[in-house]
């Protein structure tokens, strides 16, 4: 059966550089009915299981290492028995969340992560993080982009470990080259396309931010 994409939101804080804020984050799951990997496992360990089921969990792959994305996997992964997967450039700022303990595997560029038949491919893409990567699913149409690109333009670069510059060379160069109808789903609110986003690159980087 081929591999279908879900959405679970769960609601928790974001903290980094003394800051505190609310936020909803988007937990993907991708799938069939028996085997699946989790996109950002964050804030509802329990949340996410449930939406699991009983299919076997292979990977929790985490787009970058916020404490956001990131604060339920050990959680999910003592649960699940998978691995938490990161960015080795983002281990800093998983550090920051999990001093204690360290991801199981790494994600490295062009990487493939195969789930029902279906492949996720690693695109490193720093800027939001030093380790954000993106995956993307070219059979399901779609790239999950973590932080790195929202609906609107790239994510936020005013706090520690961020890098207005080196997103939107992250965003030009491997995100605005795929397919214009390529879905964009976030790692917090609404989706968009690829063909929706790439005519406003230069107001991003007037803006600056």
């Amino acid at each position: 059966m081929a591999a279908w994409i879900e959405r679970v939101v769960t609601s928790g804080t974001f903290a980094l550089d003394g800051g505190v804020w609310d936020v909803d984050n988007n937990v993907w799951i991708v799938g069939d009915d028996t085997e699946a990997v989790v996109i950002d496992a964050a804030h509802d360990a329990d949340a996410i299981a449930e939406a699991l089921g009983g299919r076997r969990l292979l990977a929790i792959v985490s787009t970058h290492a916020h404490n956001d994305h990131v604060n339920a996997a050990p959680a999910l992964a003592e649960r699940t028995g998978a691995p938490v997967l990161l960015h080795p450039d983002d281990l800093p700022l998983w550090k920051l969340t999990h001093p204690d303990r360290a991801p199981e595997g790494e994600l490295a560029d062009g990487q493939v992560i195969t789930v029902a038949g279906t492949a996720l491919t690693v695109l490193h893409t720093p800027g939001h993080a030093p380790g954000a990567v993106c995956l993307y699913a070219p059979a399901l149409g779609t790239v999950f982009t973590g932080d790195t690109l929202f609906a609107g333009g790239p994510g936020a670069t005013g706090r520690s470990f961020s890098d207005f510059p080196t997103i939107i060379r992250s965003i030009e160069g491997r995100l605005l080259s795929l397919a214009p109808d390529t879905a964009v789903r976030p790692g917090h609110g609404d989706g968009t396309t690829v063909g929706d986003e790439a005519p406003h690159l230069d107001a991003w980087i007037a803006r600056g931010h």
